[in-house]
């Protein structure tokens, strides 16, 4: 067992079995003499891989036959031009909500493509709340959303209803954080490497109907995704490793009571947090609206910047790591993903409490 309590918001926490499995895989991978990282990807062994990745991801969501499922490589980032590329056709708008920083950078990306407009925004308020009431035009291409802003803190907690406009969400650091109903979207896309597994692979979850929309011409094909549903995720080499993570990563989310387990657990850990903040407002300002917090990125701030190291020590005396926010709001945030411990909350929650009571 590890002596640190992780906090980084990615990539983050592993669970202790994965790491050791994949400490052992490394090495050789069941028996076979070779070392999982030097395994073919049309082998057999990598065939089992990824079809129980796969099998097991489907089982957690309750993701129906007609969406198909990829692994796919570089990251959300990636996904925020393949997306218009593929669904923004000509004399067609998109439509986005902007949450955050990570949600304006896929605004970014579709703009240098297609015509985007942004429907809802609370980039005017600093992105302290969601975006509630807001109208989705009929002729939209599709609306997008981040479910979950790892900088701010804010998180959907309901999801928008667009009719017959396709809702296409990231949720690179809330996937598998709690149940969510995946026929409510027309794709969904995520980053592994916060809550299912490790940097390098990209979930991609896609319904049947959506490939229909995709224009013929002048698409490459290493970024049309009907080129990868074909190939079943091996148009090229896949992340092996990253893919064995993730299999290992759901395996074990099965092993704990599946994603209503996980909800529990983690609305539990975002407490302890949110309750030492909220009795201590002399000493800490909360940045998230308190009706849309997140229970997987707490932000907040000291209102004495001026006690801002000395917290950070605090927390490094205590192994805690990971906790200074982002360079573009400040302050600090606790990432309490899938694998964090309650320990390790409970140990954050403790240094909180006496640092306010030390300096209140």
């Amino acid at each position: 067992m590890r002596n640190k309590h992780n906090f980084n918001p990615g990539p983050a926490v592993l669970p202790e079995p994965v790491l050791a499995e994949c400490a052992r895989a490394v090495l050789e991978l069941n028996d076979t003499g070779l070392s999982l990282l030097e395994i073919s990807h049309r082998s057999p062994e990598f065939a089992e891989i990824i079809e129980e990745a796969e099998t097991r991801l489907r089982q957690l969501m309750n993701i129906p036959d007609h969406y198909h499922i990829l692994f796919l490589q570089g990251g959300a980032r990636l996904q925020f031009a393949m997306i218009p590329m593929n669904f923004l056709s000509r004399g067609k708008r998109a439509g986005y909500v902007d949450t955050g920083i990570w949600a304006s950078k896929a605004i970014e990306e579709a703009q240098k493509i297609g015509s985007v407009q942004i429907v809802a925004s609370s980039k005017d308020n600093n992105y302290r709340h969601i975006p509630r009431r807001f109208s989705i035009p009929s002729d939209l291409a599709y609306l997008h959303i981040t479910s979950n802003n790892t900088i701010y803190g804010t998180q959907w907690w309901e999801f928008p209803q667009t009719g017959n406009v396709p809702l296409i969400a990231d949720m690179s650091s809330d996937i598998l954080s709690r149940p969510i109903d995946v026929q409510q979207f027309a794709m969904i896309y995520a980053g592994a490497q916060k809550n299912a597994g490790t940097a390098g692979v990209t979930l991609v979850i896609i319904r049947s109907d959506l490939l229909e929309q995709i224009p013929s011409e002048h698409l490459p094909s290493m970024l049309d995704y009907r080129a990868h549903v074909r190939a079943r995720s091996l148009f090229n080499t896949p992340p092996v490793f990253s893919i064995y993570v993730t299999a290992k990563v759901l395996e074990w989310i099965q092993n704990q009571g599946g994603v209503p387990e996980l909800f529990r657990r983690n609305q539990e850990k975002a407490s302890l947090i949110y309750a030492v903040l909220d009795s201590y407002r002399e000493i800490y300002e909360p940045h998230a609206a308190p009706e849309d917090r997140s229970i997987m990125n707490i932000t907040f701030r000291l209102r004495n910047e001026r006690l801002n190291d000395t917290l950070l020590q605090w927390c490094q005396d205590a192994g805690i790591v990971g906790i200074k926010g982002h360079r573009s709001i400040g302050g600090f945030r606790a990432s309490l993903y899938n694998a964090l411990p309650l320990k390790s909350v409970e140990v954050l929650a403790e240094v909180l409490k006496a640092f306010a009571q030390r300096y209140g």
